[in-house]
């Protein structure tokens, strides 16, 4: 699920920017020179406010250059944590981390603990992205503390990181404790007035009931929400326009209302810019239109809404992987500029233009082969993943086959109640997941099992026929295989955080020990999976 970010930013900080800056004035030209960029940060803020970030970034550059000259820490760090939110709402995750260590940083030797709360809604964000829940919810909490001693309570500011906290929360299902954020956070907002904030409270109320199936209920808070949206003086409107559109098409839907989730869908879809297009939800409208055609028996149209569906989704797949994208990029421009200067000399000489056909006859060869062994992968992929679907499908049926073989008996110079009792150690961890956690290694096991390393060592190798190594690896990979395939919710996740949540530390040893159970990549895996599952929901 992704939702509406608002890091902290604009007339809330106002005050306490004024007060790190006049507090600190020194010489009369350092004076003039720091009035100047105030000047330029209250545009860039203008800018930011109507949506219009490059011209937002190039006013807060201006400012950057003046303050570093001026040494001027305190109103440096307020530029970084403001630049950090720009480049969030750009999707730039990396720079926006880049910039926020850099407010706190200064934040460190500067105690102010309004930029630090400033950065750290930031940072809540970036890691709500990356699926690290437990990480983003403890910055949120501590956030919180600190905000009754600073300028910031009872403020937007403190509204804003009320509403970062449910966040966390309504992704981690816990609705009781979003309602209850929520409430704190519509307390301020309207004591404050603060319209963007209720806006995105109450789309965040009318989610939570959609997600408990109080359709009624969750229409009456989005219909709250569109109700605000409808007002001029609302800054970025966009993507809560979008979202709520989706949610209410959405209850439509599980209502059966289809015509009045296709009236809902269309009119957002038609509105929305070239950049809306790759928004989740705005993705996502797309699906749930043609769910709603095929409700309908309008195959054809179904189809047609499915298909931009799909393209949408693989264009938001590949922009996530930023290394492909710069590689293919600075692969494109080399190879234009080498046709620019071929043709060039092409002109002047006869060998020039020779090279250039033996050039262009070599790279279509080259294309014909790699095109051939694309289409040679995908038939073996195809092969491999359906192989693998009857594997999964028939694995629980495996699974109680081998319980009910009798082991045969194996020399082994231990106690076998003891054997006994860690082996029913190993059972109960595995229905625990434990496999699942980061720290999971042999000696934490051996350390739960009551036991030592090198006597669970030999257990494994003996009884489970594998070591430690590959026995967690086969765990892990089997309970990934069975979640992408039954839940679409994390199908939805980056490879980062898929892996980040079954234990691995980085997206390279999931990709490493995945491809060498099944013969596939997880990227491959899980397009085949969405595509089987359009496949079967258009067919029905």
């Amino acid at each position: 699920m992704t939702t509406h970010y608002k890091p902290l930013l604009g007339k809330y900080l106002i005050f306490p920017l004024f007060i790190l800056v006049f507090n600190s004035f020194c010489v009369s030209g350092q004076e003039n020179d720091i009035q100047d960029a105030i000047a330029y940060i209250k545009q860039a803020g203008l800018f930011y406010n109507n949506e219009d970030y490059e011209k937002s970034m190039s006013y807060y550059d201006k400012a950057e250059q003046i303050v570093k000259k001026a040494h001027h820490d305190s109103l440096l760090s307020i530029i970084y944590a403001r630049k950090g939110h720009i480049h969030l709402r750009d999707g730039k995750n990396k720079d926006a981390l880049d910039a926020y260590s850099k407010a706190l940083d200064i934040t460190e030797q500067t105690g102010h603990k309004e930029i630090e709360i400033k950065a750290n809604s930031g940072l809540i964000v970036i890691l709500k992205r990356m699926n690290r829940l437990d990480k983003s919810l403890k910055i949120a909490h501590h956030s919180l503390k600190l905000i009754p001693n600073t300028n910031f309570y009872r403020k937007g500011a403190h509204a804003s990181i009320l509403i970062l906290t449910s966040e966390v929360y309504l992704d981690r299902e816990q609705y009781d404790s979003t309602l209850y954020y929520i409430e704190k956070g519509l307390d301020i907002s309207k004591e404050l007035g603060y319209k963007e904030a209720i806006l995105d409270l109450y789309i965040k109320k009318g989610m939570v009931y959609y997600y408990q199936k109080k359709y009624d209920t969750s229409l009456d808070f989005l219909f709250k929400a569109k109700g605000i949206l409808s007002q001029q003086e609302i800054n970025n409107k966009t993507y809560p326009i979008i979202n709520t559109n989706y949610f209410i098409a959405s209850c439509y839907y599980q209502q059966e209302f289809y015509d009045k989730a296709i009236n809902v869908l269309t009119n957002s879809i038609n509105n929305f810019a070239e950049n809306d297009s790759l928004k989740p939800p705005a993705i996502r409208s797309h699906l749930l239109l043609a769910h709603c055609y095929n409700e309908k028996k309008e195959h054809e149209k179904a189809n047609l809404w499915s298909n931009r569906y799909v393209k949408l989704n693989e264009s938001y797949q590949k922009d996530k992987d930023q290394t492909v994208d710069i590689i293919h990029e600075k692969e494109t421009n080399r190879l234009q500029k080498q046709i620019v200067t071929l043709k060039t000399k092409q002109t002047k000489d006869k060998q020039a233009k020779n090279l250039i056909f033996w050039i262009l006859l070599i790279t279509l060869m080259m294309l014909t082969c790699i095109v051939f062994m694309y289409i040679k992968k995908q038939r073996s992929n195809k092969a491999l993943f359906n192989k693998l679907m009857k594997e999964i499908n028939n694995l629980e049926s495996i699974k109680q086959i081998t319980a009910n073989k009798k082991e045969s008996p194996k020399e082994i110079i231990i106690d076998d109640q003891k054997i006994n009792e860690i082996i029913k150690g190993l059972e109960k961890l595995e229905a625990q997941e434990y496999f699942l956690k980061s720290e999971c290694n042999l000696r934490s096991m051996a350390k739960k099992l009551k036991t030592n390393a090198t006597y669970l060592s030999k257990i494994i190798n003996i009884h489970k026929e594998k070591n430690f190594t590959d026995y967690i690896n086969d765990l892990r990979i089997e309970y990934v295989l069975k979640r992408l395939k039954d839940d679409k919710k994390f199908r939805s996740f980056s490879i980062q955080s898929i892996a980040a949540e079954i234990g691995y530390k980085s997206s390279y040893s999931l990709v490493k020990h995945f491809k060498a159970k099944t013969g596939i990549n997880p990227s491959y895996y899980i397009k085949s999976l969405d595509k089987q599952y359009l496949d079967s929901e258009i067919s029905i």
